[in-house]
């Protein structure tokens, strides 16, 4: 899906015009992927434009940076601030909103200590990332690809260098007739997808693979689970053999992009009975109700985003 371009984007604490954000080819970050990122929602809830979960996608920001030894001057709630004032500028919701930290031009080589960091902030319109019927769920595959190897390249850090694998499920997955393709990790056990994580629902119990199985700590997976938890439904962390993809009751994917997925058939083979099973229904209705304001935010998950006069 194209990007459609705003008229600002933030940038190291000031708003610039969007063709103005450029790089040099010879940046740290086009040589050497070092890059992290976040991928943030805004919606539009009665009250006006609000960000969902903004202080917990700016602190898993900062994580990633001090993970990465990318140093920065911002706080997670300058971040915050920029976010919200970014969108107002723009006057553009709902929205998806790209927070980028990158290594840009200095020194050439693989050691980015002294190398500057930039910070930009980028919102524009951007609809259902995985396609397909909420009431009919997406067709996968589990990716002959593997997740990365633990102490290879850090799976809790959201960096652009780790989306070199998941550039390679989420292609195999198209060329092969799916919509999306699961990875496994280093011991073969289910990861999560090319840019979601991944839920089962068996026997009643919802189930998802612990971070140890190179899973990034996802908002909205964290958001799925304590809306599990306030609807009774049991949540286990646990390590899930492939074939229990295949036997699974429900099987859904999340995250920001993505939001709630049903998933539909793993390798041609049916989940349940075919159709979005009541677990999938009655969490993502839940979820739906907070975002569109029809119950209340009972868990401080948004950040209002003032309107500008005209906006």
């Amino acid at each position: 899906m194209a990007v459609t371009p705003t008229e600002k984007i933030w940038h190291n604490g000031k708003l610039i015009d969007w063709d103005d954000a450029k790089i040099h080819v010879m940046s740290h970050v086009v040589n050497y992927g070092s890059s992290i990122f976040e991928g943030v929602r805004c919606y539009e809830l009665p009250s006006g434009p609000a960000v969902f979960r903004a202080h917990d996608h700016m602190q898993r920001l900062l994580d990633s940076a001090k993970i990465y030894r990318i140093p920065v001057k911002y706080t997670c709630q300058q971040f915050v601030d920029a976010v919200v004032e970014t969108v107002s500028a723009n006057g553009v919701w709902p929205c998806y909103i790209r927070p980028l930290i990158i290594r840009g031009y200095g020194d050439i080589g693989v050691n980015a200590l002294g190398v500057p960091t930039e910070c930009y902030i980028a919102n524009f319109a951007w609809g259902k990332y995985l396609g397909g019927s909420e009431d009919v769920g997406v067709d996968v595959c589990v990716s002959t690809w593997t997740r990365l190897a633990p102490n290879t390249l850090p799976a809790m850090a959201k960096a652009g260098a780790n989306y070199m694998n998941s550039q390679l499920i989420k292609m195999e997955a198209i060329l092969n007739g799916y919509a999306e393709g699961i990875a496994l990790d280093a011991n073969g056990y289910v990861s999560e997808g090319s840019g979601e994580n991944i839920f089962l629902v068996r026997n009643g119990k919802l189930l998802t693979p612990p971070l140890g199985n190179s899973v990034l700590a996802g908002i909205t997976r964290d958001s799925v689970i304590r809306i599990a938890q306030d609807l009774g439904i049991p949540v286990v962390e646990q390590v899930i053999p492939r074939e229990l993809l295949y036997v699974a009751d429900e099987v859904f994917f999340t995250g920001t992009a993505a939001e709630i997925a049903p998933i539909r058939s793993v390798d041609k083979i049916p989940v349940g009975h075919g159709a979005v099973g009541p677990v999938t229904k009655a969490i993502r209705a839940e979820l739906f109700s907070i975002i569109d304001g029809s119950k209340p935010d009972r868990h401080n998950w948004f950040t209002p985003v003032p309107v500008r006069v005209g906006a």
